[in-house]
C-alpha cells in the first residue's frame, strides 16, 4: 500500500531520477498512418499533447480521427530527461504518460481533440485511471499556445458543469504550457495496432462534452 501512495505522489526535482542525454530511438514511420513519427512535421500541421491514463488506448483514440497526421506516445510534465518506461512506472520521474497529436487544423478543430480527451477517460480521479495508479496516469492538457490554453480552460469549465450535473466529483485535470515531450520506447508506439488484444484501461464517465459556444 505504501508503494501505491509513493507512486501517486509527485517527486521533487531533487528526488527524481537523473535520466540521460540520449533520446529514445523510435520508428521512422507511424505503424498505422505511415507518416513520419518525428519532427520536422509539415509546416501547416499543429501539435496537441494530452495525458488521459494508459497511453496505449489513448493513442488509438486520436489516430482514428480524420485530420490527424501522426501520433506518438511518450512522457512529459516530470523532471527526468529521456526517461525509460520502467523509470516512469517507479514514480520517481514525475512524468505523465502522454499522447502527442499532430493534426491538420483545416480538417479537424482543436475543440474536437478536446472532446475526445474529455469523453475518453474520467478526469476526476487524480493520480489514477481506474485500477492504474501513479503519477503517470493523471489527467492533463499541455498547451502549445495561448489559443489552446484558452480553449482548454473553457472546455474544462463546460465539462465540469456537465459532470457535476451527472453527480461526479470535481475535475483534477492539470492544464499547463506544453513541457518537453520525450518519446517512449519503440514497442509502446501504436501498441494496440501491433497487439490488437492488448490491454486498454481507458473508460469514460459516459458524460457527453458539448463545446462551449
Amino acid at each position: 500500500m505504501f508503494g501505491l501512495f509513493k507512486k501517486a505522489a509527485m517527486p521533487s526535482a531533487e528526488e527524481a531520477l537523473p535520466g540521460r542525454t540520449e533520446p529514445m530511438a523510435v520508428p521512422e514511420k507511424h505503424a498505422v498512418l505511415q507518416t513520419p513519427m518525428t519532427p520536422p512535421y509539415p509546416a501547416d500541421m499543429r501539435k496537441a499533447l494530452f495525458g488521459l491514463g494508459c497511453f496505449w488506448g489513448a493513442e488509438r483514440k486520436f489516430w482514428e480521427l480524420d485530420g490527424v497526421y501522426a501520433t506518438a506516445v511518450g512522457y512529459a510534465a516530470g523532471h527526468t530527461p529521456n526517461p525509460t518506461y520502467r523509470e516512469v512506472c517507479s514514480g520517481m520521474t514525475g512524468h505523465n504518460e502522454v499522447v502527442l497529436v499532430v493534426f491538420d487544423p483545416q480538417k479537424i478543430a482543436y475543440t474536437e481533440l478536446l472532446r475526445v480527451f474529455w469523453e475518453s477517460h474520467d478526469p476526476t480521479q487524480g493520480m489514477r485511471q481506474g485500477n492504474d495508479v501513479g503519477t503517470q496516469y493523471r489527467s492533463g492538457i499541455y498547451c502549445y499556445d495561448s489559443e489552446q490554453k484558452d480553449q482548454a480552460d473553457a472546455s474544462l469549465e463546460t465539462f465540469e458543469r456537465a459532470l457535476t450535473t451527472a453527480g461526479h466529483d470535481p475535475i483534477t485535470t492539470e492544464i499547463i504550457s506544453a513541457p518537453e515531450f520525450y518519446f517512449a520506447e519503440d514497442y509502446h508506439q501504436q501498441y494496440l495496432a501491433k497487439n490488437p488484444g492488448g490491454y486498454c484501461g481507458l473508460g469514460g464517465t459516459g458524460v457527453r462534452f458539448n463545446p462551449p459556444s
